[in-house]
């Protein structure tokens, strides 16, 4: 028997214990280049844990899921967070846990709004990036260097991902 979760809107307040949304709704604003840009600032803090630890920036480029999505299997980074900012003007979806004893709890699934990312704090269970509709590219701020940051769980039972009523996946 599968369990079923259905998706949410991505909100700062319940995204929240996973980590920070990254848009252009910051809070902490101010002019720079001579009045040219605006920078919105501070909108996410980047951990980075372990000896030999240093922050990098990739570009991962996801293929598109369908939905309903049979979630199998979970992973967290405990030496550093990453953060997911696409570069197109694509949804995607953001799948997280809360730690139960050092698994993963009940997960909840979150849509972006286009140009909308995420932050992921350190330690926090969460899916794979997951692109929707169209192949996507991100850029990703994580943790480079030695250590083991990679942890998975593998679902005895799998979850299904789904669309709100009356939403088109």
């Amino acid at each position: 028997m599968s369990r079923h979760v259905t998706i949410e809107p991505l909100a700062r307040t319940a995204f929240a214990p996973f980590g920070q949304v990254l848009d252009t709704d910051g809070d902490e604003r101010f002019t720079i280049n001579a009045g040219m840009t605006e920078r919105i600032h501070a909108l996410g803090e980047i951990e980075i844990a372990g000896q030999g630890g240093k922050p990098i920036l990739s570009i991962f480029r996801g293929q598109p899921y369908t939905l309903p999505l049979t979630l199998k299997m979970v992973e967290r980074h405990p030496l550093g967070s990453q953060a997911f900012m696409p570069l197109s003007d694509r949804e995607f979806l953001v799948i997280v846990c809360p730690d139960e004893g050092g698994v993963p709890g009940r997960p909840r699934a979150f849509l972006t709004a286009p140009h909308q990312g995420v932050n992921l704090k350190r330690n926090v269970w969460h899916g794979v990036l997951t692109a929707l509709d169209a192949p996507s590219d991100f850029l990703i701020a994580d943790r480079g260097g030695p250590g083991d940051n990679l942890e998975e769980y593998h679902f005895d039972d799998p979850y299904v991902i789904e669309a709100p009523e009356g939403k088109a996946s």
